[in-house]
């Protein structure tokens, strides 16, 4: 040292060598502080500086720490130790091996008393003087009542020389020596004294238990111990690993504390077959209490429901004098409290592993072990804390047996036997492999203490929780893909809460909602402060519904917290500890609320998080909350089932306000695994809040690349997955950011070579398409005329493959082009230089040219009666338009040939003759061997013509090969659609009307309108007229060719019945128009023969209206009016041409004037003759109507046919003179048939089919040629043929009959109708 520097030193008046004493004689927790000081002020000596001023300063503060140090060794009390402890006899071998070793570990069986006596043998040798002695326990509860107990054997009230703190209150003060914590509080301390350098010994109790706390402790203390050589550390348990802990700390030496107070018997009773754990409880409890010694029992079950079951079993038995408590983490502290209290009698206490270590229960002479308790375990696999219900270890058992034999001999019963306790592991696992690392993983980072990989845990966790710690600390946002800490892990890190609640907190300050997430956190943080006591538990359900939010269960938090805040500000304390109680909310947890949020909204606010007043909505509050849990959402996808994350499956818990009517998405604080996977504390939530809050750890997935024309770029849609749970499913997004080559190839297939370039805007909505774009009118110019070929050939080899337009784009198109917008930009740059940059050639998109030869085979018109039918073309097999179609006008309609279009054109003539003949039945086709040789050979003399196809080919088949096939074996209509003609109807403006491939169903469905059209026409050309009585209107033309545009219209004249005058009127069909004429020209007769017909209508069936009435025919008026149009139309007009002039129709009346009256009498004469018969016979049927009803029904039918209301004018003469002889047949079948119904039933049942098939054809009665409609008549009266001769053979038949020749008759019908 310079003689300066002693000059100046001198001038201080301090000893640098006494100050140097000085601070090692201080408080350890200044010691450090205090040389780092001096030493800085030893450099700022040689730098010239002054000191003297820091020198006083730290000379002052190291005598006070001195004097301090005097002070608690004063306080050192006289201490005793307890005989009876085995602790006790070992106390000097303890004593010199922590005077020895660093580390020591002692090891001993429950009740040896090193929990209270281990602090006072280290307060014996001087400890706790310079520094606490800390003395950890793994919980709160254990750590006040070992603090009590100590400070009872020292003789000290609590607080002072013995002190303890748990989460939120520290009774300790400058003159505490020991220290009772629980292992979180010493874990919080190291953020804050790195060195632990308040604590000159450390005792760490009840290490078995492996919490994550203490094996972070351990670990910790390895690193630390070289750098505190005057630290004492002690690691002690009632049972223990002690060879893995004693190798993990260098070896250190190992105490055991043999034998306890009073032996403990071990009895192994194993639960009956049929023996529930409740009453293997009772039973044994029964065989104790017969036990000569009397004693507390403390029976260990694995959960709350166990205990509730084993309660209500022992209550009932009724054991007298026997107190039931319930004892576990959940309950109330009350109730807890009443475990510890003085009692009379004996006491049953029912306790989870709450009761298991340090936590002594006093009084206990027998342990009740059942075994099993509820381990929670995190799954690395599905990523949540499990609850299961497992068999406990070796060492849990024994720890449960040692908590008797504290007051006497104790007996413990195991409800399991001896070899299942022998095959349980020795030792319970570590929390540490079973639990989610991510709180331990963001300490370490924060206080550099090195990766957790690497960190000395005395067991290891699997690498596979060490990844799901930072995967959930990734999922918050607190480390990056390299592990480190990020903005959001800093602030996170100094949060002390758990990282999802601190992340929950940050999010809040960011949503303008850190108030209430405050709040939430706090609670969330602490025991539920709402308690449901088993025996009150309706009455606390009652209570707490006033806060109960359904949509949200942390908004019902926020409702307890203001509730209970405004009663705190208006009752005392006192009061409102009473309300608390009267509401079922513990006052001691309400406390705790407070001072955790207390504390939480310090650290916030030292973290510097914008905290505000103004209450923020739900959206702000849950987005927050959200942010934290984003892997604990989940969407009901059944009736209360969830699916979440990772393919999990969960239900809102049934005491949650959500459980009655769950929404369709959640967000949940924890999902436990008990029987199920049970979501707790949960929210309703907008799933559209995820993307954005969920941005960092989506999954994004593109389907379906397509080009939107209205937008004019590529478009794809985005599946969003958040571990593996949909949360966006069909979103649209522009697919040219996220894969710029696959856009491009999608723009040139669906734009420019698909032709969706044609429905694109430019400058959207409002701008023009681009279907007239020169380069792109005339690509698709070209490819629509080449497959317009391909349709009509039928072909798909013409045009080449759409490669080659894709080739010859994409050579052309640069690579940063990806939409419209880009495109133009190029396009109208590059068509400057080269105008037909992008035309492509007819060549380069045709594969293989068609001969003119071929393309002649399908014509784009076919003629018909100087008519030209445009046709089109589609080959699309499935489409309803696909073969060839024809165009037709509404107004043409009625002029179409009916079998023309079957023919098709030339290049499917030979397909579908082909496609004929293979659709014959086998025994014809035969014939046609091998088919298309036959076809091939008849294909030239085939002659398009208006009749069935298939006709012409059986007529040219038979002339070639000689066999005569039926025309009903042919089956056109079960050919492939193609094969028929397609027929398109359109009105007048253009407009397609319908499009089917049935000519007649569409002349049918259309007719009204033809006529109409027709009519139209014809007021042009002044055709119609009406009211007319006589022939004083000139000719009727049988055709009238009406021009309307450009068609040429034909339609046909015709005379009309109106009653009381006739009308010309014009139809669309010929022979409608004959046979409307021939009805009309016998009304005309009768009008110009007015004479004639009032004298027929006078005397015709004078005074017979009582008669006719009794025959159940027509009135008089009706039938005199039926039998005068009968005989002026059988005596003028039958068999006689149309008249279509005044003289023609004047000859035909004067020819047949002379025979009216003769007519008509005769047909007076026929009804008057039947009318006698059918009185008799409608006599018949009323008596037979009840007994033979079958046969009554079908004449009466009969009788109804025969004699319509214009019977007489609608039978022709020659079949109304059979009237009497069918009527006659009745009557016989009367007579002797009424009894064969059932013999005449197959014939009945054939007269009633044949009928349907008359009643069919009547339909379109005026439709139909002359010759026809007789035909048609004469088959009506071969079934009444039919029917004498079948009910009345004597009577015969005018002509031979059979159900054959009806059959003959009917197929000669509709073949004529089918070719006319």
């Amino acid at each position: 040292m310079t003689k300066a520097t002693q000059k100046e030193l001198d001038q201080t008046g301090i000893d640098e060598k006494m100050l140097r004493k000085a601070i090692r004689g201080c408080m350890s927790r200044d010691r450090f502080r205090f040389s780092r000081q001096l030493k800085n002020i030893e450099q700022r000596r040689r730098q010239g500086k002054p000191v003297d001023r820091d020198l006083s300063r730290l000379e002052t503060r190291a005598l006070a720490s001195e004097a301090l140090v005097a002070t608690r060794s004063q306080l050192v009390p006289l201490l005793g130790f307890p005989e009876a402890l085995p602790v006790s006899a070992r106390r000097e071998e303890i004593r010199e091996a922590i005077e020895a070793n660093q580390l020591v570990i002692v090891a001993g069986e429950t009740g040896s008393g090193k929990t209270t006596q281990l602090p006072k043998i280290c307060l014996e040798m001087g400890r706790g003087v310079t520094g606490l002695i800390g003395h950890t326990q793994p919980r709160r509860i254990a750590a006040r009542t070992v603090a009590q107990r100590i400070a009872e054997e020292v003789n000290t009230p609590l607080g002072e020389l013995v002190g303890y703190q748990v989460r939120f209150q520290d009774h300790s003060n400058d003159t505490t020596l020991v220290k009772l914590m629980t292992d979180g509080i010493l874990l919080a301390e190291i953020q804050n004294d790195r060195f632990l350098n308040r604590y000159d010994t450390l005792i760490i109790d009840e290490a078995h238990e492996r919490s994550l706390n203490i094996d972070f402790l351990l670990g910790y203390l390895k690193q630390l111990l070289p750098k505190r050589p005057d630290l004492k550390v002690i690691i002690t348990s009632a049972t223990i690993d002690v060879e893995r802990f004693s190798k993990h700390f260098n070896n250190a030496p190992v105490i055991e504390v043999s034998g306890r107070t009073y032996p403990v018997e071990i009895n192994y009773r194993p639960l009956l077959e049929d023996e529930e754990l409740a009453t293997g409880i009772a039973n044994t409890l029964e065989e104790l209490l017969r036990l000569p010694q009397r004693g507390d029992v403390l029976v260990f079950l694995s959960g709350e429901r166990e205990i509730r079951e084993a309660a209500k079993e022992i209550r009932q038995r009724n054991f007298p004098h026997l107190d039931v408590l319930p004892l576990y983490a959940r309950l109330s502290l009350a109730e807890q409290s009443k475990v510890f209290k003085a009692h009379r009698g004996t006491r049953v206490v029912l306790a989870t592993n709450v009761a298991e270590t340090s936590l002594t229960v006093p009084g206990i002479r027998y342990v009740i072990d059942s075994g099993y308790a509820r381990i929670s375990r995190y799954s690395y696999r599905t990523k949540v804390q499990r609850l299961p219900v497992e068999a406990v270890s070796q060492a849990s058992a024994n720890q449960r047996s040692g908590r008797c034999g504290r007051v006497s001999e104790g007996v413990c019963v195991r409800l399991y036997s001896e070899q299942d306790y022998l095959q349980r592991p020795e030792f319970t696992d570590p929390e540490i492999v079973r639990t989610n690392l991510a709180a331990v993983i963001l300490q370490m980072m924060r206080l550099n203490i090195g990766s957790v990989r690497d960190f000395p845990f005395i067991e290891p966790p699997d690498s596979r929780l060490i990844n799901d710690g930072f995967l959930l600390l990734k999922e918050l946002g607190a480390v990056d893909a390299q592990e480190r800490l990020t903005p959001i892990g800093k602030p996170l890190s100094q949060l002390p809460v758990d990282p999802r609640m601190g992340r929950m907190l940050l999010a809040g300050a960011a949503e303008g909602s850190l108030r209430e997430v405050l709040i939430i956190v706090a609670m969330l943080s602490i025991q539920d402060p709402r308690e449901r006591p088993a025996d009150k538990r309706q009455a606390a359900d009652e209570k707490h519904r006033q806060w109960l939010d359904k949509d949200s269960d942390f908004m019902s938090i926020l409702n307890v917290w203001q509730h209970f805040e405004e009663q705190r500000q208006t009752l005392t304390r006192n009061q409102f500890a009473k309300y608390c109680k009267k509401s079922f909310v513990s006052y001691l947890r309400m406390v705790e609320w407070r001072d955790l949020h207390h504390q939480l909204h310090t650290a916030c606010r030292d973290l510097g998080l914008d905290y505000k007043k103004q209450p923020a909505d739900a959206e702000s509050i849950h987005k927050a909350l959200l942010t934290g849990l984003l892997s604990h959402i989940g969407f009901r996808h059944e009736s209360r089932e969830y699916l979440g994350t990772r393919n999990r499956k969960f239900h809102v818990f049934p005491g949650s306000g959500l459980a009655k009517k769950p929404p369709k998405w959640v967000m949940a604080v924890e999902l436990l695994e008990t029987t199920r996977l049970f979501a707790h504390h949960c929210a309703s939530i907008n799933e559209e809040w995820l993307p954005s809050l969920a941005d960092h750890l989506v999954k994004k997935s593109h389907s379906e690349a397509h080009y939107h024309a209205a937008r004019g770029q590529v478009m794809a849609y985005e599946k969003q997955s958040l571990y593996g749970l949909t949360i966006v499913e069909r979103k649209k997004v522009e697919f040219g950011k996220i894969d710029r080559a696959q856009a491009r190839a999608v723009f040139i297939q669906s734009a420019l070579v698909e032709g969706l370039y044609g429905n694109s805007r430019s400058g959207g909505r409002r701008g023009g398409n681009h279907k007239k774009v020169p380069f792109f009118a005339h690509n698709t110019a070209v490819l629509n005329e080449l497959h317009a070929l391909e349709d009509r050939l039928r072909r798909r080899d013409i045009v080449a493959d759409e490669s080659a337009l894709q080739a010859f784009y994409d050579e052309r198109l640069p690579a940063e082009i990806v939409g419209l917008a880009s495109f133009e930009r190029w396009r109208k740059r590059a068509e400057q230089s080269q105008p037909q940059l992008l035309y492509v050639s007819r060549e380069l998109l045709t594969q293989n040219q068609p001969l003119d030869s071929e393309e002649a085979q399908f014509p784009k018109t076919l003629c018909w009666a100087d008519h030209d039918y445009p046709l089109s073309y589609l080959f699309e097999p499935g489409n309803e338009q696909d073969g060839v179609s024809i165009d037709l006008a509404v107004e043409h309609l009625n002029q179409v040939p009916r079998y023309r279009f079957d023919w098709l054109v030339p290049g499917l003539l030979r397909d579908k003759c082909i496609a004929l003949v293979k659709g014959l039945p086998k025994q014809w086709r035969k014939h046609f061997v091998p088919v298309p040789s036959f076809v091939d050979k008849v294909l030239p003399l085939l002659v398009p013509d208006n009749r069935p196809l298939h006709e012409g080919l059986a007529m040219q088949l038979k002339r070639l090969s000689g066999v005569d096939v039926p025309l009903d074996c042919w089956a056109p209509d079960k050919l492939e659609a193609f094969y028929r003609m397609n027929y398109r109807l359109f009105d007048e403006q253009g407009m397609l009307l319908e499009s089917v491939r049935d000519l007649e169903l569409l002349k049918t469905k259309y007719r009204d309108r033809v006529q109409e059209s027709i009519r139209q026409g014809d007021s042009n050309a002044d055709l119609a007229k009406s009211g007319l009585t006589k022939w004083d209107f000139g000719e009727l033309p049988a055709l009238s060719v009406i021009k309307k545009g450009k068609h040429e219209i034909r339609a046909y004249p015709a005379l009309n019945d109106d009653n009381d005058s006739v009308s010309v009127r014009i139809y669309d069909t010929p022979e409608l128009a004959k046979n409307k004429t021939r009805t009309a020209l016998v009304r005309l007769a009768i009008l110009e023969n007015a004479t004639t017909a009032k004298y027929l209508r006078k005397s015709l069936l004078k005074g017979k209206d009582l008669q006719l009435k009794a025959a159940h025919l027509p009135g008089r008026d009706l039938l005199n009016g039926d039998i005068i149009f009968a005989a002026f139309q059988r005596a003028c007009f039958d068999q006689q041409e149309i008249p279509r002039d005044p003289q023609s129709f004047a000859a035909c009346i004067e020819q047949g004037k002379s025979a009216i009256v003769t007519i008509a009498n005769e047909i007076e004469s026929l009804l008057l003759k039947q009318a006698v018969s059918l009185k008799t016979i409608y006599g018949l049927l009323r008596e037979n109507e009840q007994r033979f009803p079958v046969v009554t029904k079908d004449i009466q039918d009969q009788l109804a046919g025969l004699y319509s209301s214009s019977f007489v004018r609608q039978t022709s003469l020659h079949w109304l003179r059979q009237y009497s002889r069918y009527t006659q047949a009745v009557l016989v079948r009367l007579d002797k048939r009424m009894g064969d119904g059932d013999r005449d039933s197959v014939v009945m049942a054939e007269i009633a089919s044949f009928w349907q098939e008359w009643k069919a054809l009547q339909e379109d009665a005026q439709e139909y040629p002359q010759d026809i409609s007789m035909e048609i008549e004469a088959f009506r009266y071969m079934i009444e043929e039919y029917r004498v001769s079948c009910f009345a053979q004597q009577l015969k038949t005018i002509a031979p009959v059979s159900a054959k020749r009806l059959q003959k008759q009917l197929i000669k019908i509709k073949s004529a109708l089918h070719n006319s």
